[in-house]
């Protein structure tokens, strides 16, 4: 579809003055990061008819001439004039202190404060499915009542996440780390003192309020931190590390179980060390990580802030041109199916024990699971890169086809075709089969692309509605695992309080539980494999509309810093758009050569239609 932009050219005025005004409505672009929420305009002032300026030559002359054009076209030719405002970039740099990108220290710092962060969020997340069995039988819950545990939390951490997108917009993502680390911590030591199954419930509640704050910014700052080439395997390293905090959740807890401390159970211990723990590092986060979107000017605070109202509905309209992206659509209904079975997983401690395995064994299998799934994303993001730059439309999503496809014979084999045998090697052996093969989709595949179809300023909101939509439709897996075992397999409640039961008992319930989670692996994982196919369309077609954008706004950009740092004069307009009295370098230069080359490209087109 062709785009055109809106010119206006206007020669005089009451006062005898030479004005021409140029506006380009934003609706033109996909993704609108101009500073203004309708209409960019230029206004020349007699001082500057013969002085040029190479930002207005590259930001609306270059931009004029190319709207008409296909996207890739606009593109190259944009990359091209966008060299000449190097030198204005750098001089504008250098005349604000602290304008320039964080440093590399900072950089190093920041990125691993962001991971010790992952790896308290995993951590905490991963507490009270290793302590199912426990937790069930001090509140005297069955196996469905667990799984609305994790659903409430998910719903409340799901509705939560235009929220995160919102602060991360809007203030230091880095801040926004630390407090949502402070909340969840918080929740998670009022699970610990809880006595009935409805005080658990407000608290894991509460505890998806800090998890859906920390979530968006740390894969943004990830994002911003790497480029097309690398992203995967920074994804990939961001997985492996949030998978370390599952593993020390999941032991941790899993360990402490079984015993008392000072005559508080074990596992109420573990919540109360891993929410002081969470403080720590929230501390951390907020005195020493950089937000690279901020520089040190006075006290701090971004540059141009707008109102928190204007904020909020170019927020509302950035979310809508988000979710009008047919790769997003895509890629959320694939993770809607994906998450479900990693969700479901949540059982497999309870299904474990209830096969015969001891507390110890059972924390080693899913130390299996969960460090093959930490190698699993390292090399699947690596490969993902490998496989983008010789194959950039369909690389990646071929590896998304495979990963998820090779979950279906291994959780065959796992809930249903091992014998039963307590000793571990072969379910070890197979989880971390599967672990290494089923985790490549999110940091080969889901993450670098959504960073791809978007343009920079975006990705906070792209990864946060996507968590959004994700975590709430998959947070129904272990209910849903939990009804399955119940009322389709025949899984028996033990009375809890009244004694263990017996060892068919556990051994008929394990085989429910087991089937139930096959249900809930296999036939997600085949959905999820089919609606990638649909990515082999929309993709390229997305990817290049957002390298686009991406490059008008830098040059848009290009105005704002000369706003902020006095280079001309800026005035906003009853219409709503903004005027920009520019103050040009001297270089003598006729005022109408940009009319004349707009004159001539519209004879070009006019020839080229006959």
């Amino acid at each position: 579809m062709r785009r055109s932009g809106l010119v206006q050219t206007r020669r005089g005025d009451d006062d005898g003055n030479l004005h021409r005004s140029v506006s380009v409505p934003t609706s033109a672009f996909p993704i609108s990061q101009q500073p203004t929420p309708h209409f960019f305009s230029t206004k020349i002032s007699p001082l500057s008819r013969r002085r040029r300026s190479t930002l207005h030559t590259t930001a609306l002359a270059c931009l004029l001439r190319l709207l008409p054009q296909s996207p890739s076209r606009v593109a190259s030719r944009i990359t091209g004039s966008a060299t000449t405002t190097r030198a204005t970039t750098a001089a504008l740099a250098s005349r604000a202190p602290g304008a320039a990108a964080m440093d590399a220290a900072a950089g190093k710092r920041t990125l691993a404060l962001v991971n010790l962060a992952a790896i308290m969020e995993r951590a905490d997340e991963a507490l009270l499915p290793a302590v199912y069995q426990e937790v069930g039988a001090a509140l005297h819950v069955t196996p469905m009542g667990l799984g609305a545990l994790t659903l409430y939390r998910s719903a409340v951490q799901g509705a939560c996440y235009p929220l995160a997108a919102y602060a991360a917009k809007r203030y230091n993502r880095t801040h926004v780390v630390a407090v949502g680390a402070v909340l969840w911590a918080a929740a998670t030591f009022l699970v610990g003192v809880s006595d009935t199954f409805a005080q658990v419930a407000v608290a894991r509640g509460l505890n998806g309020i800090g998890l859906a704050l920390v979530t968006p910014a740390i894969q943004s700052l990830v994002a911003d931190s790497s480029d097309d080439n690398t992203r995967g395997a920074a994804f990939g390293w961001l997985q492996l590390t949030g998978n370390m905090g599952s593993i020390i959740g999941g032991m941790f807890s899993l360990m402490l179980a079984s015993t008392t401390v000072m005559g508080i159970a074990g596992w109420r211990v573990a919540f109360h060390i891993v929410g002081l723990i969470s403080v720590v590092v929230g501390a951390l986060v907020g005195l020493f990580a950089v937000d690279p979107h901020y520089v040190h000017v006075g006290n701090g605070k971004q540059l141009l802030r707008k109102p928190t109202w204007e904020e909020m509905k170019d927020l509302v309209r950035e979310a809508k041109t988000v979710v009008r992206i047919s790769s997003f659509q895509i890629i959320v209904a694939q993770g809607i199916a994906g998450s479900f079975p990693w969700s479901a997983i949540s059982f497999a401690p309870m299904w474990l024990e209830l096969m015969g395995f001891t507390h110890s064994k059972t924390g080693l299998l899913m130390l299996t699971l969960v460090l093959a799934s930490s190698l699993g994303g390292v090399l699947g993001g690596k490969m993902g890169d490998h496989l983008a730059v010789r194959f950039p439309d369909s690389g990646r999503i071929v590896l998304a086809q495979i990963s998820s496809a090779s979950a279906i014979p291994l959780a065959s084999l796992l809930m249903l075709g091992l014998p039963d045998d307590t000793s571990g090697f072969l379910h070890g052996l197979v989880m971390f089969i599967m672990g290494l093969s089923i985790s490549w989709n999110g940091p080969a595949t889901n993450n670098p692309i959504f960073a791809e179809i978007v343009p920079e300023r975006s990705r906070t909101s792209i990864y946060a509605l996507d968590r959004s939509f994700e975590s709430v439709l998959s947070s129904f897996a272990p209910p849903i695992v939990g009804f399955l075992a119940e009322y389709v397999y025949g899984y028996i409640p033990i009375s809890y309080g009244a004694g263990a039961g017996s060892v068919a008992r556990d051994k008929s319930n394990a085989g429910a539980l087991a089937k139930a989670l096959w249900t809930a692996i296999a036939i997600p994982m085949i959905l999820c494999c089919l609606i990638y196919s649909l990515l082999y369309r929309t993709y390229p077609r997305d990817r290049e509309r957002a390298r686009m954008d991406s490059l008008l706004a830098s040059e848009l950009q290009q105005i704002e810093l000369e706003r902020c740092h006095g280079v001309g004069d800026y005035a906003g307009s009853k219409d709503g758009t903004t005027v920009i009295d520019m103050e040009y370098s001297e270089e003598d230069f006729d005022a109408d050569d940009d009319e004349k080359a707009l004159m001539d490209r519209k004879a070009q087109q006019s020839g080229s239609a006959k």
